[in-house]
């Protein structure tokens, strides 16, 4: 018991204040994620509105998500962090409220792709600020714990939603808005801007962008910066396989003749193994190669959806997911891990746009996928073809990494002396951030 105390205080120590502020502000967020869950059982249920145009309102969704990534990571370097957060925030809180009172279906669509657009916006801020205050030895550590997070909120706000929407799906839309506005008021009140300043060294990063971090930094430097760009396409590869959960799975399942009810427990699988094991299994990779984690990672991801295809059963079902979760844990915190170290200092928030960009990307094209080969040539088909895409993400990771130069350790200066990230000592054995 001591042993796991220690282990528990040794994953949350160390960290500056502004990350738990940042922490808890995430978990506001997330624990108000009422309304793209159950937007689609909303139009539907509540409104009658047709499928179709549940799907074309989740598309304008998605879309919305895909416009922002780029404009938030420019106004992440342009205004600062803090400034484009609470810009995201007030406006997601804002938006949210309007679209539970709309009642016309193009007003419907159009507030639900600001709301897409709003909600998607802050996140290259939040990414961009914890990579400005926390030391590089303690990034993994930190995206760790920011996507467990995410997930405990997002696991707790799925139940209380279905508890909620019994009194009126209004509340939920209410909800959401007030949860998300106490989450810009933290920002407001407890987070200072982390921009650095435009005469600050170089920060951690691969040392062959050394030197360039102080020049500008537009789109078009990210868009031609290979090794960054392929880091984005192959994860643009793996968010496609992770969003098959949530559109082929249940439809894969549906057509095996099993019930909502058993994608519900198999699904439930996914939080709860986050939850549990992110912390530990991060405490475990958070000082190891992140080429073959990403290798692992990618070939956990790419064979456990390919399970799917021999599942004959729930506790098959759930043995897949099993697997391809232990990918998605290892995966994110390493992911991000390694976009902040491929990124210049003064492009961080255009680097974790373009970043942004592929899971926005995935999350619109990923139904169309899914359902055209499942369609057209079978589920066991779109199964197989995962465990190939994973295949080949990581050979991508192994060819793109093998080079890939250690880190340096160097301080960052803020624009705020109150922002001030922490100087980074040597990190111990191989570096993943």
């Amino acid at each position: 018991m001591s042993a796991l105390r220690r282990a528990a205080v040794d994953s949350v120590s160390g960290l500056p204040r502004q990350f738990w502020w940042l922490w808890t502000s995430t978990l506001i967020n997330r624990l108000g994620a009422f309304v793209a869950t159950f937007l689609a059982l909303y139009l539907t249920v509540e409104r009658g509105y047709s499928a179709s145009y549940a799907g074309l309102v989740g598309a304008l969704y998605g879309l919305g998500g895909v416009i922002s990534s780029v404009g938030a990571g420019v106004l992440t370097d342009r205004l600062g962090r803090r400034p484009t957060m609470l810009i995201a925030q007030l406006s997601t809180s804002v938006s949210v409220a309007v679209l539970g009172f709309m009642e016309d279906p193009v007003a419907i669509a159009v507030v639900a792709g600001v709301v897409g657009m709003a909600t998607n916006a802050s996140r290259p801020a939040v990414q961009a600020m914890m990579a400005d205050i926390v030391a590089p030895e303690d990034r993994v550590r930190a995206f760790s714990l920011n996507y467990w997070a995410i997930n405990l909120g997002f696991a707790i706000s799925s139940t209380a939603a279905g508890l909620i929407a019994q009194h009126g799906y209004l509340a939920l839309f209410l909800g959401e808005s007030t949860l998300v506005l106490t989450c810009a008021l933290v920002v407001f009140w407890k987070l200072p801007e982390s921009r650095p300043t435009a005469g600050a060294p170089a920060g951690p990063q691969d040392p062959a962008a050394e030197g360039a971090s102080a020049a500008p930094v537009s789109m078009l430097t990210v868009l031609r910066d290979g090794r960054f760009m392929t880091v984005v396409g192959l994860n643009l590869l793996l968010a496609l396989l992770f969003q098959q959960a949530y559109v082929s799975m249940p439809v894969s399942m549906g057509q095996d003749g099993f019930s909502s009810a058993d994608f519900g427990a198999v699904i439930a699988v996914n939080g709860i193994l986050i939850v549990l094991l992110q912390i530990p299994v991060t405490r475990f990779i958070e000082h190891r190669s992140p080429a073959t984690l990403l290798i692992g990672s990618a070939l956990l991801a790419g064979y456990g959806f390919g399970l799917t295809a021999l599942a004959g059963s729930v506790a098959m079902y759930a043995l897949a997911v099993v697997v391809w979760t232990l990918g998605e844990i290892i995966n994110s915190p390493t992911q991000m891990g390694l976009v902040v170290r491929l990124s210049p200092v003064h492009g961080r928030g255009r680097y974790q746009g373009m970043y942004a960009l592929s899971w926005s990307i995935a999350s619109l094209s990923a139904p169309l996928i899914g359902g055209t080969v499942i369609d057209h040539y079978g589920a066991n088909a779109l199964w197989a073809g995962c465990a190939a895409v994973g295949t080949v993400a990581a050979l991508g990771y192994g060819l793109l990494l093998r080079r890939l130069p250690a880190q340096r350790a160097t301080t960052t200066t803020p624009a705020s002396s109150s922002a001030t990230a922490p100087a980074a000592a040597p990190a111990t054995g191989e570096p993943v951030a």
